[in-house]
This record gives C-alpha cells, structure tokens and sequence, in this order.
C-alpha cells in the first residue's frame, strides 16, 4: 500500500520541478539575465560570423556582462543568428538554445556603418536591459 503513495508522491515532485524549469527557460528576460555562452550565426556572405564575433568581442559591455563566445553551438546558452533581408536591410534573433524561444530580435541597415558592429551594439543593449529589469518575485 505505500508504494503507490511513494509512487505518487515522486511523481508529483517530478511534475513540479519539469514544470519549474520549463517556465524559466519559457521567460525570455530570464534567458537573457542568465546567458553567458554566446554562439554566432551568420547566413550573410558579407558578414561573416567571426566578424560579428570580434565586433561583440571588443565592446566594454560584452566584459562586463560576463559573456563568451563558444564554437560550439551546443554548449551556448543563446545562438545568435544573423540574416541578410532585403537589400540593405539585416535581421538578428538570439535564441534560447534549450528552449528555442527568441528572446531578443531586431532588424537594422548597412548604411551608415558596419553591419557587424550595429548587431554587437544592438544585441548587447538588449542583454543590458534585460538585465536591468527586476526579476519579478512569486
């Protein structure tokens, strides 16, 4: 009779925690707050993935912020993905990783700067806010 309890009971506990870790990856601030590994995905052949890697690399924020880059894409906690559109037009969407929600996004043009570096300034604004935003308590 105490096994089905037992049984249960584990069950339950279970239940809870998947449902926990679930909602924090489903939150995209919280992704942001937490992310440290960074992987660099770009699609463009003008604008190469190191490129957009160094460009991140070299500002003061990215130190700060406790990131780095990683090759690995399986290890990052957020995939950085860029995209040529339409003529002068680029777009950029980071991805949580493990829950495959975007968390961060923007489009941006070529004119009047380097792609590379509009996207490291963008996105690291991004992470900046997000983490500057209180965590809310339940």
């Amino acid at each position: 009779m105490r096994f089905p309890l037992l049984a249960t009971f584990c069950l339950l506990l279970l239940c809870a925690a998947v449902s926990s870790a679930q909602s924090s990856t489903a939150d995209p601030l919280a992704s942001l707050r937490s992310a440290r590994l960074i992987y660099v995905d770009s699609s463009s052949l003008l604008v190469g993935h190191s490129v957009i890697e160094e460009k991140l690399q070299q500002r003061r924020e990215f130190s700060q912020l406790g990131l780095a880059i990683t090759r690995d894409a399986n290890e990052a906690d957020l995939i950085l993905e860029v995209h040529h559109d339409l003529f002068t037009k680029y777009v950029y969407t980071a991805v949580d990783r493990r829950s495959k929600i975007i968390v961060a996004s923007g489009k941006l043009s070529s004119l009047g700067g380097t792609v590379a570096g509009k996207v490291a300034k963008r996105f690291l604004k991004d992470v900046m806010k997000a983490r500057a935003t209180p965590t809310a308590k339940t």
